[in-house]
């Protein structure tokens, strides 16, 4: 069956709720996800607000998620009952990785094994910020330059270990406190289950698309993908995704949304990916939010939008207003 670039758009638009029926919920949404890219809150509380329905920022806040280091090593949010068999799946490899670094900073082995004890002692008492919890560490004997780089690559230790996670407001807590009441998910096999829950999210991708995406090695990422059925879909209405958003992070190439022609226009260096405007399952554009307006530069300016996706990115814009409890416009 050949498929063209249009019904492959429209099929992955609806495996990533960005057409069709929005999740019900956010655990729901991110679940289905399988995590949300989290180094920055305000984008990963956008992305989630693009799949749902009118559910705020606080919603996202008061939700039953784990922020912490899994897929490619980076931060995300993850649905707490997935977080536990995700930081053991990721943990090795990450700090596998994370190894040579940690030793440039004088983070040898037993010293990062001698702080996880006392870290567990030490927020017992409750969350900490990084500062003191470096600080009360120091207390306890353990020395960590913290004019360096070694304590936030300390807690990535202690994360992957899945000793800590990152709250949303920053600190560090216990992850059996922050999973304390959830009913935690075992897959029998791990990797498995993450290839399944990768293709329901994420098709039409490839073996080389899901070890791009999580990180695992080709060659695991291969021998664990599932054939999969493909299903019509429509690239649904107009769209306003934040930084780093999920479609654009989760595949080898992203040629199937972003003409290659404007990539530089995205991704603008040091990592960092811009909020883009989506039409008909392509990035036409991206835009920013200064002072309660949100101002959109299409790719083919000084071209003005056409009056139907005007009026769906103004209702997008507002939809954005009413997430984060502010009235926002729309201009380009």
């Amino acid at each position: 069956m050949t498929t063209t670039g249009d019904e492959a758009r429209g099929r992955r638009l609806r495996a990533q709720l960005l057409a069709g029926p929005p999740a019900p919920s956010v655990d729901t949404a991110v679940a289905h996800l399988v995590g949300v890219q989290a180094q920055s809150m305000p984008p990963a509380r956008l992305a989630i607000r693009a799949r749902t329905r009118g559910l705020t920022a606080a919603d996202v806040d008061r939700a039953p998620l784990v922020r912490t280091w899994a897929m490619r090593g980076t931060l995300h949010l993850v649905s707490a009952a997935d977080a536990q068999w995700l930081v053991e799946l990721f943990g090795p490899l990450c700090r596998a990785a994370n190894r040579r670094r940690r030793s440039e900073l004088g983070l040898d082995e037993d010293t990062c094994e001698r702080a996880l004890p006392a870290i567990e002692r030490i927020l017992a008492g409750g969350p900490l910020t990084r500062a003191d919890l470096i600080a009360r560490l120091a207390d306890d004997g353990v020395h960590v330059d913290a004019t360096t780089q070694a304590a936030p690559h300390l807690m990535f230790y202690a994360a992957t270990t899945g000793l800590i996670a990152r709250r949303i407001d920053d600190t560090y807590a216990l992850l059996a406190d922050e999973l304390r009441g959830v009913r935690v998910s075992r897959p029998s096999d791990p990797v498995a289950e993450l290839a399944r829950r990768y293709l329901a999210a994420y098709a039409p991708a490839d073996a080389a698309d899901f070890a791009a995406w999580s990180g695992l090695p080709l060659k695991v990422a291969r021998a664990a993908f599932p054939d999969a059925s493909p299903s019509a879909a429509a690239p649904g209405k107009p769209k306003l995704l934040g930084h780093w958003d999920t479609l654009l992070l989760g595949y080898r190439r992203r040629d199937l949304h972003l003409d290659p022609a404007h990539a530089r226009a995205v991704q603008a260096g040091g990592g960092i990916l811009r909020p883009t405007v989506l039409v008909d399952g392509r990035v036409a554009g991206t835009w920013r939010l200064e002072r309660r307006v949100i101002t959109v530069e299409p790719f083919d300016r000084p071209a003005r939008l056409a009056r139907a996706t005007r009026t769906a990115l103004e209702a997008e814009a507002a939809d954005i207003g009413r997430f984060l409890g502010q009235e926002i416009s729309l201009t380009e």
